[in-house]
Formats: C-alpha cells, structure tokens, sequence
C-alpha cells in the first residue's frame, strides 16, 4: 500500500485502493468521483482506457472539471 503524501496534500494520508477491478472476468476503472468505465477484456486495456479519460480530463478547463 502507498503510504506517502502526494505533492499538495497536507494530513494524515487518506486510504487509497486499486482504481481497477474484475466482475466477471471482465476489468474496470473507477475515478475518485465514483464513475465506473468498462468493461476491458485485460487490465491492461482498463489502465489504458484510464489513461485516455485523464488526458481528456486534462483538456477540459479548470472551471468544468469535476472536484
């Protein structure tokens, strides 16, 4: 389990968990907002399909990202 503070972060370090998950035997992404993406037929794909949201969550201004 990562137990270090992330750049930004002051206190204690919150639980943090694994992003992606099997139902099925079929892989998903979750975001910090609760929104569950898949299914992927490897976890590869799902850390893929991760990696493609945040880029496009990246492009979004700042005023219509979701905190």
């Amino acid at each position: 389990m990562n137990i270090q503070t992330r750049s930004g972060e002051a206190g204690p370090v919150p639980f943090r968990c694994s992003r992606f998950f099997c139902v099925g035997g079929k892989w998903y992404f979750t975001t910090r907002e609760g929104f569950d993406s898949g299914p992927f037929a490897t976890k590869d794909r799902a850390e893929i399909g991760l990696k493609r949201f945040l880029h496009v969550v990246r492009l979004l201004p700042e005023e219509e990202r979701v905190h």
